[in-house]
Protein backbone atom coordinates (compact mmCIF):
# COMPACT_ATOMS: atom_id res chain seq x y z
CA UNK A 1 0.00 0.00 0.00
CA UNK A 2 1.32 3.49 -0.76
CA UNK A 3 1.16 6.05 1.59
CA UNK A 4 3.43 8.49 -0.42
CA UNK A 5 2.37 11.90 0.78
CA UNK A 6 0.74 10.57 3.93
CA UNK A 7 2.28 11.78 7.36
CA UNK A 8 2.49 9.92 10.81
CA UNK A 9 3.14 11.04 14.23
CA UNK A 10 4.61 8.68 16.27
CA UNK A 11 4.26 9.74 20.44
CA UNK A 12 7.51 8.99 22.88
CA UNK A 13 8.37 9.54 26.41
CA UNK A 14 10.12 7.14 28.50
CA UNK A 15 9.86 4.13 29.16
CA UNK A 16 8.46 3.18 25.74
CA UNK A 17 8.10 -0.33 24.46
CA UNK A 18 11.19 -0.64 21.70
CA UNK A 19 9.38 -2.64 19.07
CA UNK A 20 5.75 -0.51 19.34
CA UNK A 21 7.67 2.20 18.08
CA UNK A 22 10.15 0.86 15.89
CA UNK A 23 8.19 -1.78 14.31
CA UNK A 24 5.56 1.03 13.02
CA UNK A 25 7.80 3.54 12.38
CA UNK A 26 9.67 1.45 9.74
CA UNK A 27 6.84 -0.32 8.15
CA UNK A 28 5.24 3.30 7.78
CA UNK A 29 8.32 4.38 6.26
CA UNK A 30 8.44 1.44 4.26
CA UNK A 31 5.03 2.42 2.78
CA UNK A 32 6.56 5.92 1.84
CA UNK A 33 4.36 8.02 4.42
CA UNK A 34 6.76 10.62 6.73
CA UNK A 35 7.18 9.52 10.19
CA UNK A 36 7.93 12.19 12.71
CA UNK A 37 8.39 11.36 16.57
CA UNK A 38 6.66 13.49 19.22
CA UNK A 39 7.23 14.00 22.48
CA UNK A 40 7.16 16.51 25.35
CA UNK A 41 9.95 18.22 24.19
CA UNK A 42 11.61 18.22 20.82
CA UNK A 43 15.20 16.68 20.40
CA UNK A 44 15.10 15.13 23.67
CA UNK A 45 15.95 11.37 23.45
CA UNK A 46 13.87 8.90 25.31
CA UNK A 47 14.82 5.94 26.81
CA UNK A 48 12.85 2.46 26.08
CA UNK A 49 12.48 -0.14 28.76
CA UNK A 50 15.64 -1.98 27.45
CA UNK A 51 17.02 1.84 27.42
CA UNK A 52 17.24 1.95 22.90
CA UNK A 53 16.67 5.88 22.49
CA UNK A 54 14.04 7.32 20.21
CA UNK A 55 14.32 11.21 19.46
CA UNK A 56 11.58 13.74 19.96
CA UNK A 57 11.56 15.37 16.54
CA UNK A 58 8.98 17.60 17.69
CA UNK A 59 7.20 18.74 20.50
CA UNK A 60 3.60 18.64 21.38
CA UNK A 61 3.76 22.47 21.57
CA UNK A 62 4.61 22.49 18.06
CA UNK A 63 2.69 19.54 16.66
CA UNK A 64 -0.58 20.64 14.81
CA UNK A 65 -2.91 17.94 14.19
CA UNK A 66 -4.28 19.31 10.33
CA UNK A 67 -0.07 18.60 9.14
CA UNK A 68 -0.79 14.61 9.92
CA UNK A 69 -2.77 12.03 8.85
CA UNK A 70 -2.73 9.79 11.89
CA UNK A 71 -1.11 9.01 15.23
CA UNK A 72 0.60 5.72 16.45
CA UNK A 73 0.81 5.38 20.19
CA UNK A 74 2.54 2.89 21.32
CA UNK A 75 2.79 0.76 24.69
CA UNK A 76 5.08 0.10 27.71
CA UNK A 77 5.23 2.44 30.16
CA UNK A 78 5.07 5.57 28.05
CA UNK A 79 1.62 6.14 27.59
CA UNK A 80 1.68 7.01 31.65
CA UNK A 81 3.46 9.84 30.70
CA UNK A 82 2.42 10.79 27.49
CA UNK A 83 -0.98 11.40 28.79
CA UNK A 84 0.53 13.71 31.48
CA UNK A 85 0.73 16.13 28.32
CA UNK A 86 -2.53 17.79 28.01
CA UNK A 87 -1.34 19.23 24.68
CA UNK A 88 -0.81 15.25 23.66
CA UNK A 89 -4.83 14.45 24.72
CA UNK A 90 -5.91 16.86 22.68
CA UNK A 91 -3.95 15.87 19.91
CA UNK A 92 -4.71 12.56 19.80
CA UNK A 93 -8.72 14.04 20.57
CA UNK A 94 -8.27 16.51 17.16
CA UNK A 95 -6.55 13.56 15.02
CA UNK A 96 -9.68 11.73 16.00
CA UNK A 97 -12.47 14.12 15.55
CA UNK A 98 -11.12 14.84 12.20
CA UNK A 99 -11.24 11.05 11.30
CA UNK A 100 -7.62 10.24 10.69
CA UNK A 101 -6.10 7.48 11.98
CA UNK A 102 -5.75 6.55 15.69
CA UNK A 103 -3.68 3.39 16.04
CA UNK A 104 -3.01 2.35 19.78
CA UNK A 105 -0.97 -1.04 21.33
CA UNK A 106 -0.87 -2.67 24.27
CA UNK A 107 -0.71 0.15 27.01
CA UNK A 108 -1.43 2.76 24.75
CA UNK A 109 -5.01 3.03 24.92
CA UNK A 110 -4.57 4.92 28.13
CA UNK A 111 -3.82 7.44 26.55
CA UNK A 112 -7.14 7.22 24.16
CA UNK A 113 -8.54 6.98 27.73
CA UNK A 114 -7.65 10.69 28.55
CA UNK A 115 -8.44 12.04 24.82
CA UNK A 116 -11.44 13.76 25.81
CA UNK A 117 -13.98 10.80 25.42
CA UNK A 118 -13.03 9.81 22.26
CA UNK A 119 -13.56 5.57 23.51
CA UNK A 120 -16.86 6.31 24.06
CA UNK A 121 -19.13 4.04 22.21
CA UNK A 122 -16.06 2.56 20.07
CA UNK A 123 -15.11 -0.97 20.06
CA UNK A 124 -11.24 -1.21 21.11
CA UNK A 125 -8.75 -3.72 22.57
CA UNK A 126 -5.74 -3.06 24.31
CA UNK A 127 -3.14 -4.92 26.86
CA UNK A 128 -5.55 -7.11 29.61
CA UNK A 129 -4.22 -5.10 32.60
CA UNK A 130 -6.13 -1.69 31.21
CA UNK A 131 -9.02 -3.25 29.92
CA UNK A 132 -10.70 -2.07 32.86
CA UNK A 133 -9.31 1.49 31.72
CA UNK A 134 -10.87 1.16 28.44
CA UNK A 135 -14.12 -0.26 29.55
CA UNK A 136 -14.17 2.77 32.17
CA UNK A 137 -13.47 5.23 29.21
CA UNK A 138 -16.43 3.94 27.16
CA UNK A 139 -15.36 1.30 25.13
CA UNK A 140 -16.70 -1.93 24.23
CA UNK A 141 -13.27 -3.67 24.77
CA UNK A 142 -12.83 -6.90 22.74
CA UNK A 143 -9.88 -9.69 23.63
CA UNK A 144 -8.48 -9.83 19.18
CA UNK A 145 -5.31 -9.46 17.71
CA UNK A 146 -6.16 -5.90 15.95
CA UNK A 147 -9.42 -4.38 16.42
CA UNK A 148 -10.94 -1.63 14.07
CA UNK A 149 -13.83 0.63 14.35
CA UNK A 150 -13.51 3.19 11.78
CA UNK A 151 -10.35 5.88 12.03
CA UNK A 152 -9.43 3.69 15.26
CA UNK A 153 -7.24 0.68 15.20
CA UNK A 154 -6.00 -1.49 18.39
CA UNK A 155 -4.18 -3.91 19.27
CA UNK A 156 -3.10 -6.01 22.50
CA UNK A 157 0.52 -6.56 22.96
CA UNK A 158 3.87 -7.08 20.53
CA UNK A 159 3.12 -10.09 19.06
CA UNK A 160 0.31 -8.09 17.06
CA UNK A 161 2.12 -6.26 15.48
CA UNK A 162 1.99 -7.30 11.86
CA UNK A 163 -1.80 -7.32 11.83
CA UNK A 164 -1.82 -4.11 13.77
CA UNK A 165 0.19 -2.52 11.04
CA UNK A 166 -1.65 -3.62 8.30
CA UNK A 167 -4.47 -2.55 9.39
CA UNK A 168 -3.76 0.93 10.21
CA UNK A 169 -1.78 1.34 7.14
CA UNK A 170 -4.91 -0.04 5.64
CA UNK A 171 -7.11 2.66 7.32
CA UNK A 172 -4.61 5.33 6.84
CA UNK A 173 -4.38 4.86 2.91
CA UNK A 174 -8.17 4.65 2.73
CA UNK A 175 -8.83 8.05 4.95
CA UNK A 176 -9.18 11.23 2.69
CA UNK A 177 -8.09 13.65 3.81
Amino acid sequence: MDLSGKKIAILVDTLYQEMEVWYPLFRFQEAGATVVTIGAKAGETYGSKLGYPCKAQLSYDEAKSADFDGVVVPGGYAPDHIRRHAKANQFVADLNAQGKLVASICHGPWVLCSAHGMLKGRKATSFFAIKDDVINAGANWVDAEVVVDGNLVTSRKPEDLPAFCKAAIQVMASVAV
